[in-house]
């Protein structure tokens, strides 16, 4: 309890570092890029061909008139816009949001481990290619668990537990294996993952929880449309916000274990081994001494 309580105050101070908050705004200025990428190449296209998409459905056409009667204008004109904006914001939110998260979490990582335990060595027991792949596969099993989980949702209970756990536990595979990706070796992360499992999972809940925050703002975005570009901007922060939270918790919980980890092991060795804890040069003659005794 006491390394769950100490990592989450520890990530909730990391997190107003100007470090973190310059990383939480990257999502907005790569999506703002994207978005006048797209509109200098794709925005008149896109425009022209919705326009011609409204104006084929001819079921529609008497509604359009109708609304013209009533404001002066074609409704047409400032539809088609709007609909290749709604079209287009999810899209570039989701690219720049994956973009800075295969980014962030190993930048905050080396934040924790560069100020908190410099002199922790690294054992890079994963690739970045492995962690890639990893995170893809359990991914696509959170995916099909959401899926599976659907019907089940109904029931009132249980769609404010199921959504949550599953991406808690999808937070949780992922973010405790980028934590320790750079400072454990294999075994290590093993044995950690496994003497941790259950508060690396209830602290991927927790994490999951607090990502419902930034779907409100969404919705409502969506709900209240003229504050739609205020919102969903805030939201996308949110997230992001969020996102970096709990990279530097399972940073935080993840290199204090390893780090105990070691120093048990390194007592242990040390309390069964003499020479071990002599200094350099009497352990040196400690151990001739040993091999020239018959």
């Amino acid at each position: 309890m006491r390394l769950l309580l100490d990592s989450f105050w520890r990530a909730v101070a990391y997190c107003l570092r100007p470090r973190v908050i310059l990383l939480s705004l990257l999502p907005l200025g790569l999506m703002a890029l994207l978005a006048a990428a797209f509109g200098y190449f794709y925005w008149t296209p896109a425009v022209a061909w919705t326009r011609e998409a409204l104006d084929a459905w001819p079921m529609l056409s008497s509604v359009w008139g109708w609304i013209g009667g009533l404001f002066s204008a074609d409704p047409r004109t400032f539809l088609a816009p709007l609909a290749v904006v709604l079209a287009a914001t999810p899209v570039l939110v989701v690219l720049s949001l994956l973009v800075v998260a295969a980014f962030m979490a190993p930048a905050l990582t080396r934040l924790v481990g560069e100020r908190r335990f410099p002199l922790l060595a690294q054992k890079k027991g994963a690739s970045f290619l492995g962690s890639v792949a990893r995170s893809l596969g359990v991914t696509l099993l959170a995916l099909v668990a959401l899926l599976i989980s659907m019907p089940l949702w109904l029931i009132p209970p249980l769609v404010l537990i199921l959504p949550p756990l599953i991406w808690g536990w999808l937070t949780y595979r992922v973010m405790s294996f980028d934590a320790l990706a750079e400072y454990a070796s294999a075994e290590e992360r093993a044995a950690l993952l496994r003497a941790h499992r259950l508060p690396l999972l209830g602290i991927g809940v927790l994490c999951g929880y607090l990502g419902a925050a930034p779907s409100i703002v969404w919705a409502s975005g969506v709900l209240f449309a003229a504050a739609f570009f205020v919102l969903v901007p805030i939201a996308i922060w949110i997230y992001t916000l969020v996102f970096a939270f709990s990279a530097l918790w399972f940073a935080h919980y993840c290199l204090d274990a390893l780090s105990q980890l070691r120093a048990q092991r390194a007592a242990a060795v040390g309390a069964t081994d003499p020479v071990a804890i002599l200094p350099a040069p009497e352990a040196d003659r400690a151990i001739a001494s040993q091999r020239s005794s018959p």
